[in-house]
């Protein structure tokens, strides 16, 4: 049935198959390296987000919650969910720009440093393994050519956008 299925899709859909997908290619690697984090992270109590949000503090310092979520990846509603969390955990603190109240600072809490040193070991060993694995200059490699694609899709996205504001003022 699934050969049929795969049949049809070809003659019938102008795209490339699923399995050469690159966002899905992307997110298959994706989990199968979180595979290897995530027991550490559970055994810290932390979640994928989590992790994101203080390693970024701990690497950037205080960052404004807007500067935060581009950092992160993370979506203004689901900062807001986990932000109290963190906080309330003394992980993090927040506090109000003097300028407009409205926006917030957050701040790694020395609580939180600990957080990250105590899972730096589990997280070393899991670069380690990967490393073994697929060898340490391929990982440099693939590093680099993941940060290449991300620049050259910002041009593309930046074409785009140019394009579309274009078009939009012809009409």
């Amino acid at each position: 049935m699934a050969k049929r299925s795969m049949n049809i899709a070809e003659r019938a859909l102008p795209m490339r198959p699923f399995s050469e997908s690159l966002p899905m290619a992307l997110l298959r690697t994706r989990e199968a390296v979180m595979r290897l984090f995530r027991p550490g992270l559970r055994k810290h109590g932390v979640t994928e987000q989590q992790w994101r949000i203080l390693r970024a503090l701990a690497h950037s310092g205080s960052l404004e919650v807007t500067e935060l979520a581009k950092a992160t990846f993370l979506l203004a509603p689901s900062l807001s969910r986990i932000l109290p969390e963190l906080e309330k955990r003394q992980l993090i603190s927040r506090r109000q720009v003097d300028t407009d109240l409205r926006r917030y600072m957050v701040s790694l809490e020395p609580k939180g440093l600990r957080l990250i040193g105590t899972h730096a070991p589990y997280s070393e060993e899991m670069y380690a393994q990967i490393e073994r694995r697929f060898g340490m200059e391929r990982i440099s490699q693939l590093l680099r050519l993941l940060e290449e694609l991300e620049s050259s899709l910002e041009e593309i996205s930046r074409e785009e956008a140019s394009h579309w504001r274009k078009r939009s003022s012809l009409r």
